[in-house]
C-alpha cells in the first residue's frame, strides 16, 4: 500500500490510474498520445497548484491496490480523479470502492484519455459511470485537467 496522503491545508485529490497506463507514451500513442505517466504527474501537479488543490498521482496494474487507494481516499477525505482503464468495463470491486467515495460526500470524476463510446463495443459500458460525480473522456491529458477544474469549481461553489 502507498504511504498516507500528505497533510495539506488544500483540498486533497488522488489521481488514480489503472492498468497499462504506466505504459503511456509507448502503448498505442495514436490513441493515448506520446506523453508519459511522468509527464502526467508533472502536469497534474501544476494544474493542482493553479487550482488550489493538493494532487497525488498514482498508477497500478493491480486491481486490489487501486481498490485500497479508493478506501484510503475515503478515510483521508480526499476527492478522486479515476481513470480505471480496463477495470472500467468489469470491475465491480472497483465500482463498489468508488461508490464509497461518493457516498462519503467526496467528489469522484471518471476520466479517459480516449472516448470509449467511439471505440470497440466492449469499451462502451462503464461500471463506474453510474456512481461517479461526472465523467470526462476523449480529451487526452486535458481530460485530467478538466476533471480537476470541475472538482475545484464544485469545492469553490
Amino acid at each position: 500500500m502507498a504511504s498516507a496522503l500528505p497533510s495539506s491545508a488544500l483540498p486533497s485529490v488522488l489521481v488514480l490510474n489503472g492498468p497499462n497506463l504506466g505504459r503511456l507514451g509507448v502503448r498505442e500513442p495514436e490513441i493515448y498520445g506520446h506523453a508519459s505517466m511522468a509527464d502526467l504527474e508533472v502536469a497534474a501537479a501544476k494544474w493542482g497548484e493553479d487550482l488550489g488543490l493538493a494532487i497525488e498521482v498514482r498508477q497500478t496494474d493491480n486491481e486490489s491496490e487501486i481498490v485500497g487507494w479508493l478506501h484510503e481516499a475515503v478515510d483521508a477525505g480526499a476527492h478522486v480523479v479515476l481513470n480505471p482503464a480496463a477495470f472500467t468495463h468489469y470491475s465491480y470491486a472497483l465500482r463498489d470502492a468508488a461508490a464509497q467515495v461518493t457516498t462519503a460526500g467526496l467528489l469522484l470524476v471518471e476520466v479517459h484519455l480516449s472516448n470509449p463510446a467511439t471505440r470497440e463495443s466492449f469499451r462502451h459500458y462503464s461500471v463506474v459511470a453510474g456512481i461517479a460525480t461526472g465523467t470526462v473522456a476523449g480529451f487526452g491529458f486535458d481530460s485530467y485537467r478538466l476533471a480537476l477544474s470541475a472538482i475545484a469549481e464544485r469545492l469553490a461553489g
